[in-house]
């Protein structure tokens, strides 16, 4: 990445940045959808209630941030990091993400059904509630997550890794979770959500 150019702000719909340190920004409520966001940094900024619907981000780092709420539905992430933020709810459902990382920090409700992830991983993140509800995942991994509930309600997973996920107490389409990866302890763990699902009677 070359040198990165100062932002000068403010944020606008269908705006179209390349290349820009946004440090320390205050963005709150700003409205950037549709816009095309490229090999950019936003570090230690506050991120509440943007609109990034329909953006395009790629080869951007959003680090050390916060928000209450990130509107992020229907948007393309590729090549993209999220480090260290907290975010109360990112609503981006619908969306697409490519080789995407979350590293780090905590998301309360992370809302990407119907989203389609390609080479995403999530590392070391805690999120409260993870909404995978008819998403399609490929090559998707966990590692050294917290996550306290799951939905993967009519998800299409292919080389899912979930053994990377602790803590889960509430999983909500157990069948979603077909073509993915689990470690023994966590088939302890589904077991009785399993002898529901398919109405065995344990005696």
């Amino acid at each position: 990445m070359t040198e990165l150019e100062d932002f000068a702000g403010p944020l606008e719909p269908e705006g179209d940045y390349d290349g820009l340190a946004m440090t320390g920004a205050r963005l709150d409520g700003q409205d950037a959808s549709s816009a095309r966001i490229l090999e950019c940094v936003l570090e230690q900024c506050s991120l509440d209630g943007v609109r990034l619907e329909h953006a395009r981000v790629i080869d951007t780092t959003v680090r050390d941030s916060r928000a209450g709420e990130l509107l992020a539905a229907s948007s393309t992430w590729q090549d993209c990091t999220w480090r260290d933020l907290r975010i109360g709810a990112a609503q981006a459902y619908a969306s697409s993400w490519t080789r995407v990382e979350v590293r780090g920090g905590k998301i309360d409700y992370l809302n990407l059904r119907d989203a389609r992830l390609t080479e995403v991983a999530f590392v070391g993140v805690v999120v409260d509630e993870l909404d995978l509800a008819r998403v399609t995942a490929k090559a998707l991994r966990f590692e050294g997550c917290q996550v306290r509930r799951l939905d993967v309600s009519g998800a299409r997973l292919t080389d899912v890794d979930v053994r990377g996920i602790d803590g889960l107490r509430e999983l909500v389409g157990i069948e979603g979770l077909a073509g993915a990866t689990i470690s023994a302890d966590q088939l302890v763990e589904l077991a009785p959500a399993l002898a529901d699902h398919l109405g065995l009677r344990v005696e």
